[in-house]
């Protein structure tokens, strides 16, 4: 499919100017949607992936259209890998921006954790706390579950009360139930909430 004709644009201008940017664009626009259609399949996502494959692959097939029939133009070949590398790093911009998923922040610390757990559960955060022990000394362990978009929050918190606190951030999946930070009245209203594999009364 041919969105110019040289029958009305300058052949030259068409051929070395409009074609590669053409297809420079449309290879940028087809990555971008795979690369945030395979963070979509990774998270089991059954209902916006293969939505966003499809015009994943209607704009693909667009841009190899326009390649084929201008076998001959070189800038054509430059314009679709140049389009395949920034597609890649504009499609991790925007899947970095919309923070799509949840995360696992495990925090391991040496010191007191008391003041730290008061203070996520005072901002809504539901925490579970293990004694361990470590290589030398005995440690305590705090898993918090987040969503993405609140985790540099939640490490500016934990860095506030313990800044040598040695963290992890793994990305979740599936939980079997979302239990994020809320208001005091919605956190009363929730009841009984599934936390790690236990149930405990809801605050």
């Amino acid at each position: 499919m041919e969105f110019f004709s040289p029958d009305f644009v300058n052949r030259e201008i068409f051929t070395f100017l409009l074609l590669p940017l053409l297809i420079f664009m449309l290879r940028i626009l087809d990555v971008s949607i795979g690369t945030i259609r395979i963070i979509f399949v990774s998270r089991g996502n059954k209902l916006i992936a293969p939505f966003l494959g499809f015009f994943e692959v209607l704009v693909w097939v667009i841009a190899i259209g326009n390649i084929i029939n201008h076998l001959d133009n070189w800038l054509t070949y430059v314009a679709y890998a140049g389009g395949f590398a920034t597609g890649n790093y504009i499609g991790m911009v925007i899947e970095e921006r919309l923070a799509l998923g949840i995360s696992l922040i495990r925090v391991i610390t040496t010191k007191d954790i008391h003041d730290l757990s008061k203070k996520l559960n005072n901002n809504g955060y539901d925490t579970t706390t293990i004694d361990a022990r470590g290589r030398e000394d005995d440690v305590s362990v705090i898993y918090i579950i987040v969503k993405r978009k609140n985790i540099s929050k939640t490490i500016e918190l934990i860095k506030h009360y313990n800044p040598t606190a040695f963290y992890t951030i793994e990305d979740i999946r599936y939980i079997s139930h979302e239990n994020f930070p809320t208001s005091t009245k919605q956190r009363r209203r929730r009841g009984r909430l599934y936390l790690f594999g236990g149930w405990r009364k809801g605050k």
